[in-house]
């Protein structure tokens, strides 16, 4: 049996990728006001399986300043994919249009101002992925509009699966007959928390 690194935490908290300007001073502000971000980590494994998956329609729910719809956009603006992103925090919003243009994104990221649960009906699709980031306690309601959002072989990422209130979500997703889905425990360094959970479903053909 090979012997695992020592120190792993330590030892992974050296490879966390590099970020450009704009992306840092977003994680400096997400520090000193308290925002949730997904951090560097998940956000290169969003940009990764953006690109890996070559998803062209993609859909965020939960953009806050627009950290995790950076790298969405970068995975899929050469391709001339596209991104919605819903927000209902006029704030919020606005301050991530703002970032989205600076990142040279306006193009490619739409920041709609709704209820993302609310909405999930109107926005037809279909989506080729989804990031799901809104209030935990809402993941499960979201869940039904989103089996009729995303196309058969298409990807749902669910981050903070390890907060209680993602529990519903988790047990509905685990049994329902519409997706294949994993849920991984990890370390993510600068991610909210640094220990979470994050799911995978991939959304099932002929399924309802």
């Amino acid at each position: 049996m090979t012997d695992m690194v020592k120190h792993p935490e330590t030892y992974f908290s050296e490879l966390v990728p590099e970020r450009d300007t704009l992306l840092k001073r977003l994680e400096q502000e997400a520090e000193k006001e308290r925002i949730p971000i997904v951090g560097p980590v998940v956000g290169q494994l969003l940009f990764v399986l953006a690109r890996a998956t070559a998803a062209a329609n993609i859909l965020e729910l939960g953009t806050a300043t627009g950290y995790s719809a950076v790298y969405l956009g970068r995975a899929c603006a050469p391709a001339g994919g596209r991104v919605v992103s819903l927000e209902n925090d006029a704030q919020m919003a606005g301050r991530a249009r703002k970032n989205l243009v600076e990142a040279g994104l306006a193009d490619t990221v739409s920041v709609m101002e709704a209820d993302a649960v609310n909405t999930l009906p109107e926005l037809g699709g279909p989506f080729d992925l989804v990031f799901l980031d809104i209030e935990k306690k809402d993941y499960q309601h979201a869940l039904a509009g989103l089996t009729g959002t995303v196309r058969p072989g298409g990807l749902l990422i669910a981050d903070n699966t390890g907060f209680r209130d993602a529990n519903g979500f988790n047990r509905a997703i685990f049994d329902h007959p519409a997706w294949q889905s994993v849920q991984l425990f990890s370390y993510l360094p600068m991610h909210s928390a640094s220990h979470d959970g994050l799911c995978f479903a991939v959304r099932m053909p002929d399924a309802n």
